[in-house]
């Protein structure tokens, strides 16, 4: 996924070259300047192509099975202009901080589950103060996935996905209702007849604040 959202902002554009006297072929290369709060990531799964009728000519939509696969967390920031990676570098630092803490934490003695299921939990901001809805960080955690089942366009199931602030997977079918492990999730990049992901939904990673000032990455 991520090499194809890179590709996405490459392309080339047919132009006149005074240099040569005739159109060229240009190569262009995008960046992004401003990172949404939620990013929308779709495959593009079903496309419009030839192969019906007697002289297989006919025009068909098509669906793409391919294996595409997808992460649990994802970085933005080598995607971004130098001036928005500048602006997003103070809170990736941060982040760094608390996971290089939360890694030494895990040596010692863990918090009883009850006591940290009760607590009160609080986010610092992930957007920039003067940019409401935008992402502060450039990354990302994935929250939500839509599938759908089947090998044809016109048909088949389609089937949620999500996951809560504490990281559990909930698997919406209709209405049956059943929780899912993280690892069922990420099979859901293609290739077969299983349920194959369509669209994802990526929300910023968000860092909590502890009741001693000292903050900690939420799951």
């Amino acid at each position: 996924m991520t090499t194809g959202l890179k590709q996405g902002l490459q392309g080339s554009v047919d132009k006149h070259s005074a240099s040569l006297g005739r159109n060229a072929q240009y190569s262009k290369s995008s960046l992004i300047d401003r990172l949404p709060a939620y990013l929308i990531v779709q495959y593009m799964r079903f496309f419009v192509g030839k192969g019906g009728g007697a002289d297989r000519q006919e025009m068909l939509a098509k669906k793409v099975l391919k294996d595409v696969k997808f992460t649990m967390k994802l970085d933005m920031f080598d995607l971004c202009t130098p001036e928005l990676q500048q602006k997003l570098t103070p809170v990736r630092s941060k982040i760094k901080e608390i996971d290089d803490k939360k890694a030494a934490s895990l040596k010692g003695a863990k918090q009883p589950a009850s006591a940290a299921a009760s607590k009160v939990v609080e986010y610092e901001p992930y957007d920039f103060p003067d940019d409401k809805g935008s992402n502060n960080s450039g990354y990302y955690n994935l929250i939500g996935v839509l599938t759908h089942q089947g090998r044809s366009s016109s048909s088949g199931h389609y089937v949620g996905w999500t996951r809560d602030k504490f990281g559990n997977w909930t698997k919406f079918d209709d209405d049956e209702v059943s929780m899912v492990p993280a690892e069922e999730v990420l099979k859901l990049s293609g290739g077969g007849d299983w349920h194959m992901a369509y669209i994802l939904i990526y929300g910023p990673e968000c860092v909590e604040v502890t009741n001693d000032e000292e903050p900690d990455l939420s799951l």
